[in-house]
């Protein structure tokens, strides 16, 4: 999905995609992962935040929350917050989940909630979009979402697909209304 949201910012002229990824936790202790991934997106860094001009976030669904990992990497962010580093900017979010009734919205909501405190703008999807009315996989005003199955092996739909897309460009959009001169 993350892909999908860098292709709809990046379908907007002069704007590009930086993806990030946050090192998983330990339910146990604090342990983390390696310093590098050893595939896909790097780590996110604090000055990543600061150097966006807005924030697409996503994370699974788990048990209508988000992902601990994510957690853990926003309850870091305190600096920012104080600093109102991220103040202005907007922000959009999305998740997959497992089963169909998994938390889609609850976890999309819950990912709003530092978003908010940093006194980011949020930009959902409107109504506009007709997939939001045919989609049966995911999909919601709140965010982009999608239904992956219990194994993961459920394709995202073409619904799904449409949507994030529009969410990375509706994203990438705004922030370049906000920084006209």
């Amino acid at each position: 999905m993350a892909d999908l949201i860098a292709q709809g910012i990046e379908s907007v002229p002069g704007c590009s995609a930086r993806l990030r990824t946050v090192p998983a936790i330990s339910t146990v202790c604090e342990a983390t992962e390696a310093s590098i991934p050893d595939d896909g997106a790097p780590y996110v860094e604090l000055s990543d935040l600061k150097e966006c001009a807005a924030i697409a976030l996503g994370s699974p669904t788990r048990f209508g929350n988000m992902a601990s990992a994510m957690k853990y990497f926003w309850d870091g962010t305190v600096a920012d917050w104080l600093s109102g580093s991220l103040c202005g900017k907007p922000a959009c979010v999305f998740t997959s989940t497992g089963s169909l009734h998994g938390g889609q919205e609850s976890t999309l909501l819950s990912m709003m909630l530092p978003l908010m405190h940093h006194g980011m703008l949020i930009v959902g999807l409107p109504y506009t979009h007709a997939a939001l009315m045919s989609t049966s996989s995911g999909g919601t005003p709140y965010g982009a979402s999608h239904w992956s199955g219990s194994d993961g092996s459920k394709i995202i739909s073409e619904e799904s697909r449409q949507l994030a897309t529009a969410l990375g460009r509706r994203l990438a959009q705004t922030a370049q209304q906000l920084h006209r001169p």
